[in-house]
C-alpha cells in the first residue's frame, strides 16, 4: 500500500527544513585528521656562537735529518725494538739513526792524538801549579801552562764535535715519520737527506678569518678542532696569534692556533674545520635550530597543549648550525614539536609520537 501523497509531501518538507537548518547555522565539528608529531621538552643547557673556519693541521716540532759530513751510509738499530729504524718508530732526544764512515776524514781530525795532548798538557798545568805554590816558577810560567791545557781542551772537544758530523741524531723526542731508503755502504755526500722527525702530540694550524669577525677573535680564545673524516672525534685547541690586519686581497685576516692532540689522533697534514668559541653562556633555553621556521621578520615553533598545535613567536639569542639560544617565546618545560611542523597551522590537530 503506497503512503498517502499529503503524508509523503509533508516527509519531504520536513527534511528541506532540517537541511535548510544545518546551511544556515552549521554545528562545529572539526573534520580535520591529527597529524603526527615528535615532541620533545624545552630545555636549559649550556650554547656556543662560533667563528668557523678551516686548515692544514702541522706537527708543533719538526725536524729535517741530514747528513752534515760525506761518508758511507750504516743505518743505525733502535735500542728499544732490537731492529733497524723504521718508519712510525718514537725516538728520544739524541738517539743514533745513522752514522757515516769516514776513514779520512777521522785520521784529519786525529781524536786520539788529541786525547793525549790534553792529557799531557792538563799534567804539565798540574806540575807548574805545584811549584808555583812552593816558590818554584814565577806566575807568568803557571799562566802559559794552564793557557796550554785550556788550548788542549778546547782542541779535544773541537774534535769530538767534528765527528760527531758523522752520527745522524734525533734532535728531540717525536716520531720517525720518513727515513730514506740507502742501501748499507752507500755513499752519501753533505747535505744529502735521511729522514723527519715530527712530534704532533701538540698541532699547530694557521687559518684565515673573514674581516668581519676581527673584534671576535684574540689570543687565547678556546677552538674545537674536527677532522672531516672523524666528525665524532673533536679536539681542543687555543688562539696564539692573531694578525692585527686584514690581507688588502681576500679581505681576510691570520690567525695561529695550537691544538691538543695527547693521544696523536690528528696527523700533521690533515684537514680540519675549526669553531672558534665567539661567545657562550652556561644556561639558556636552548632548540633544535632546524625546527625554527623564519617567515620573513618573524621567527616560528610550534608546541603541542592538549592535542592542539600552537603557533609561538620567538625571539633568539646565540647560535650555532646545530642548536639556538631562545631569549622569549617560550618556557622552560613547554612540548616542542621538532618532528612534523612542517605542514601544521595554527590550532592543528596533532598526535604526538616516540
Amino acid at each position: 500500500m503506497l503512503p498517502h501523497p499529503i503524508l509523503r509531501l509533508t516527509g519531504l518538507a520536513a527534511l528541506a527544513g532540517l537541511l535548510a537548518g544545518c546551511d544556515e547555522e552549521g554545528p562545529d565539528i572539526d573534520v580535520e585528521s591529527a597529524i603526527p608529531v615528535r615532541v620533545q621538552p624545552v630545555t636549559r643547557g649550556p650554547i656556543a656562537e662560533y667563528v668557523a673556519s678551516t686548515a692544514t693541521v702541522e706537527a708543533a716540532r719538526e725536524g729535517l735529518l741530514a747528513c752534515e759530513e760525506s761518508g758511507r751510509y750504516r743505518l743505525q738499530t733502535n735500542p728499544r725494538t732490537g731492529a733497524a729504524w723504521a718508519m712510525a718508530d718514537r725516538v728520544e732526544a739524541g738517539d743514533l739513526i745513522a752514522r757515516l764512515e769516514n776513514a779520512e776524514f777521522e785520521n784529519q781530525v786525529s781524536l786520539e792524538s788529541k786525547l793525549l795532548q790534553q792529557a799531557s798538557a792538563q799534567r804539565e798545568h798540574d806540575k807548574q801549579k805545584g811549584l808555583f805554590e812552593h816558590g818554584g816558577i814565577t806566575l807568568r810560567e803557571l799562566t802559559e801552562a794552564e793557557r796550554g791545557a785550556i788550548d788542549a781542551r778546547y782542541a779535544l772537544e773541537n774534535a769530538r764535535l767534528q765527528l760527531a758530523r758523522l752520527e745522524v741524531r734525533a734532535p728531540f723526542a717525536g716520531t720517525l715519520v720518513d727515513l730514506e731508503h740507502y742501501s748499507p755502504g752507500q755513499r752519501l755526500r753533505a747535505g744529502d737527506r735521511i729522514g723527519q722527525v715530527m712530534e704532533y702530540a701538540e698541532l699547530y694550524a694557521e687559518t684565515s678569518l673573514p674581516g668581519k669577525e676581527i673584534g671576535r677573535v684574540a689570543p687565547g680564545q678556546r677552538a674545537l678542532v674536527t677532522h672531516y673524516g672523524a666528525a665524532g672525534d673533536t679536539l681542543d685547541g687555543r688562539v696564539t696569534q692573531v694578525s692585527p690586519v686584514l690581507d688588502a686581497d681576500s679581505r681576510t685576516f691570520k690567525a695561529a692556533l695550537a691544538i691538543d692532540n695527547p693521544e696523536r689522533r690528528l696527523r700533521p697534514g690533515m684537514f680540519v674545520k675549526i669553531e672558534l668559541v665567539a661567545a657562550s653562556r652556561d644556561s639558556a633555553l636552548v632548540i633544535p635550530r632546524e625546527v625554527i621556521i623564519d617567515r620573513g621578520h618573524e621567527k616560528v615553533v610550534f608546541v603541542v597543549e592538549k592535542g592542539i598545535a600552537v603557533r609561538r613567536s620567538v625571539e633568539t639569542g646565540l647560535g650555532n648550525r646545530r642548536e639556538v639560544e631562545v631569549l622569549s617565546g617560550l618556557m622552560d618545560g613547554e612540548r616542542l614539536v621538532v618532528e612534523g611542523f612542517e605542514t601544521l597551522r595554527d590550532r592543528s590537530r596533532v598526535k604526538t609520537t616516540n
